[in-house]
């Protein structure tokens, strides 16, 4: 089944597209509200997850109950501030090896991973010293 074309799923699209902070389904909604003012919170947050599971987009899950978006598809590393919240990408190359690695200790088979790093992002260091 081929999926009807949206200028709403555009709008989001275009949003997330080249960002690097990974904004939650409320900002999308606050910033896409500009160009469609009737446009639900309800019909972001269906858009994003239908973006999510076709794999146009990423949807991040950091353990704080609210999901995060990324344009980007292909596997690399997020930075989670655990002060502010946070989520950034880290300009670290993707390491292959560690499937590899995980693969020869388990008895199923992995396919992939996904890593977060925690800290203090530059703006929470920054206010920290004041």
């Amino acid at each position: 089944m081929a999926l009807k074309h949206s200028k709403q799923r555009d709008s989001i699209k275009e949003f997330l597209e080249g960002r690097k902070d990974h904004p939650t389904a409320d900002i999308v909604y606050m910033n896409v509200r500009k160009s469609f003012p009737n446009i639900s919170l309800g019909t972001v947050y269906r858009n994003l997850t239908l973006l999510a599971d076709i794999g146009e987009i990423t949807r991040i899950r950091v353990g704080d109950g609210i999901d995060h978006f990324d344009p980007v598809t292909t596997p690399h590393y997020h930075f989670i501030c655990q002060d502010c919240g946070s989520v950034m990408d880290i300009d670290l190359e993707y390491m292959t090896f560690l499937t590899k690695l995980a693969d020869g200790c388990f008895n199923g088979q992995i396919n992939g991973h996904s890593t977060y790093f925690y800290g203090k992002c530059e703006k929470c260091c920054k206010a920290l010293l004041s």
